[in-house]
């Protein structure tokens, strides 16, 4: 093991002096990074747009869309530990049978071991007019219990690339008992 040291060690100085590159906007100058002129992207005028969609959260039943795929480790009455991942369907309305507009996919963590606190990692992945194709990101802490829930969208593809803003989440119904939700998500975005 010595002697592979002492030979990286030797190497080392023979190959010559190690060059770090930097940033001057200069690609000549072997930066890796560059700046760009938003026009080139075809970026035009960032706009903000609100819209609301209901997420539904099916766990019970034969067609459920959040599946648990890892359970609490302990005995939490806060469910601490869980993970469920999810395809859940986004609509227009309260009602599953309203109008499709995408789905939520990704995953959420039960992650408070003092309330039924959960982090979110979805993208909403839009399938309707304009926005067909094009999703958003949200990551934060949603603490169901709490009225309303604010979480930042960190992101976004196609129509919405360079995203940023946030959504507010509203408990519309929460059974108890098989714990499918209808949740009504306030969206906010900046985007070109």
């Amino acid at each position: 093991m010595g002697r592979i040291l002492l030979i990286l060690f030797f190497i080392s100085f023979s190959s010559g002096p190690i060059r770090c590159a930097r940033d001057d906007g200069d690609d000549d100058r072997g930066g890796f990074v560059r700046s760009l002129d938003p026009k080139l992207l075809s970026l035009k005028e960032e706009k903000l747009s609100h819209f609301r969609i209901y997420w539904h959260d099916i766990v019970s039943g034969n067609n459920a869309t959040s599946i648990s795929v890892v359970p609490p480790s302990n005995k939490s009455t806060t469910g601490f530990g869980t993970i469920n991942v999810i395809d859940d369907p986004l609509t227009l309305g309260p009602e599953l049978s309203s109008k499709p507009v995408g789905k939520a996919q990704g995953f959420y963590t039960l992650s408070s071991q003092e309330e039924v606190g959960l982090l979110m990692s979805m993208n909403f992945a839009f399938t309707e007019g304009k926005y067909n194709g094009s999703t958003i990101t949200v990551l934060g802490r949603n603490a169901v219990f709490n009225k309303v829930r604010e979480m930042p969208v960190i992101g976004g593809s196609g129509l919405f690339r360079f995203a940023r803003g946030y959504v507010q989440a509203r408990t519309h119904t929460l059974n108890m008992k098989t714990r499918d939700a209808v949740v009504e998500y306030n969206c906010y975005v900046l985007h070109y």
